[in-house]
């Protein structure tokens, strides 16, 4: 056991895993991915506090992916002072304020004497969490999803923890898992289908929806999981002191038995860590067993879409999953789960049937429908959502209405950067027509919320252009096509490349 201990945190020898080999759709995925980005957070305030730090979760990394059934018993000392500073500086100084009232500001006016007793308290096991503060945005489709703000001292506390798990858990985690994870993006696993369903024999698109996931989360199984790897009481008693914190809603404690809150710092990490075990090894292990063609899988957090060959594998995956979600607290929503014909062959099979165009799926706020290249090629293209766009028009309207009497230039400012942020995201190769009637449409909100400060404006549609033009950027491709992108990030770690 002491070659373990150059890792600066012990661990416990287990018995090998025997490592299958990989399918022809985990090549796809790029199942290396990840290497390199478990230190990527890592920010510090020297040279050699950057060495240091970053180094000692090197070695953590280097043993977690030499042996991947290894626990690892000492790992709390690796959240010291400088990396709970790092976390600190990590959370934006915007952020809501928790059920304490405290804010990044306030906290910061005496930050080393509250890092140094928040660290003290953490590692004499005294730091007890605060409940969350219960809130609710809209969702696109008019419901409301609650989200939990956590305290200031919970959200730095748990940053640095999940900074220093994610050295071990980036090492575990399989090559279609996209969601809250160091270096990967949504456009990733975007590029990532697109890739997949182009290249491989796709006929058949599942589209998954578990409900209620970050409410059904089961506390004793995600304990279990994470004992596979963790070994330290300490971090297990934390995680376990933030899952049980409980929120607070009109003022009003409520104790949680089940479920991660949304919004919790920590909660991207213990959904990745759950659904690794309940569901990504198992596809993993159900595609080498029991698929009769081709499967290719791609999930960001609780949003998941698989490929299949041939019909029958996908309705037989569906009614084994179904059963497997059922022993882990979990379901799928079966109105939002929908299995549709798609791929290179769907247009020509659904004229033959007389049924008309191929259905589409949505996906990370894109809808997929099947398309042909210039050269007649079969391709996947992608256009914004309806009802995302719908519902975001909405909330710049309601917006502009309560600043219709501020500055121009102030307001100009503003939804500048709302749309700036808008087309980063949705300004992907096929969508640019989506993307510029939503520029056009914010000016149109725009024109109406100004001509109503008075009844006597001057405001035709030739100095609003004048205005929009100033302030609003223009749409314009700021993605390329997700195979350049895919092959790019891909090559010299893919087998495929």
């Amino acid at each position: 056991m002491n070659d373990r201990r150059e890792s600066d945190s012990r661990v416990v020898p287990a018995k090998p895993v025997n490592k299958a080999e990989e399918s022809a759709a985990e090549l796809v995925e790029g199942r290396r991915l990840d290497k390199g980005n478990t230190s990527q957070q890592t920010a510090c305030r020297t040279q050699s506090r950057d060495v240091s730090a970053s180094s000692a979760l090197e070695r953590v990394r280097q043993v977690a992916a030499k042996d991947r059934a290894a626990k690892f018993t000492a790992l709390l000392h690796h959240v010291d002072v400088d990396r709970l500073r790092e976390a600190y500086r990590a959370l934006s100084p915007k952020a809501a304020a928790g059920v304490d009232g405290e804010t990044w500001e306030s906290y910061g006016q005496n930050l080393e004497e509250n890092l140094k007793d928040l660290h003290a308290r953490v590692q004499r096991g005294a730091y007890r969490a605060k409940p969350s503060r219960r809130v609710y945005i809209p969702k696109a489709d008019g419901r409301l999803r609650p989200l939990g703000i956590a305290a200031l001292q919970d959200k730095i506390v748990q940053r640095a923890v999940v900074e220093v798990l994610n050295a071990i858990y980036e090492t575990d985690f399989l090559g279609f898992s996209y969601g809250f994870r160091p270096g990967r993006g949504p456009h990733d696993a975007l590029d990532a289908l697109a890739v997949a369903i182009e290249d491989r024999k796709v006929n058949w698109v599942l589209d998954l929806d578990f409900r209620d996931f970050f409410t059904s989360l089961d506390h004793s199984w995600l304990l279990k999981f994470l004992e596979h790897r963790i070994a330290d009481q300490r971090v297990l008693r934390l995680i376990q002191k933030w899952l049980r914190a409980g929120v607070i809603e009109d003022g009003r404690w409520t104790a949680s038995g089940e479920g991660s809150p949304q919004g919790a710092t920590a909660s991207p990490l213990l959904a990745n860590v759950y659904l690794h075990y309940v569901f990504d090894l198992w596809v993993q292990q159900w595609r080498g067993r029991h698929a009769r063609g081709e499967v290719i899988a791609v999930r960001y957090a609780d949003d998941a879409v698989l490929g299949f060959q041939h019909h029958s594998d996908a309705e037989r995956f569906r009614r084994h999953l179904e059963r497997r979600l059922t022993k882990f607290g979990l379901a799928l929503n079966t109105e939002k789960t929908r299995l549709v014909r798609f791929g290179r062959y769907a247009a020509q099979q659904q004229a033959e049937r007389g049924l008309g165009k191929p259905e589409t799926f949505d996906f990370l706020g894109f809808t997929h429908y099947c398309a042909k290249r210039r050269d007649g090629h079969f391709a996947v293209r992608r256009r914004t959502i309806k009802k995302r766009m719908a519902a975001k028009l909405k909330q710049v309207k309601a917006s502009l209405m309560a600043r219709r009497h501020l500055p121009i230039e102030e307001q100009g400012r503003w939804l500048g950067s709302v749309v700036r942020g808008y087309l980063a995201y949705y300004s992907v190769p096929g969508n640019i027509h989506q993307a510029s009637a939503f520029r056009r449409q914010v000016i149109r909100h725009w024109r109406r919320a100004l001509r109503r400060r008075s009844q006597k404006t001057r405001l035709n549609w030739q100095r609003m252009r004048a205005l929009a033009d100033r302030y609003l950027p223009r749409a314009r491709y700021t993605h390329p096509w997700p195979d350049q992108r895919f092959a790019a990030r891909t090559q010299v770690r893919s087998p495929v490349r």
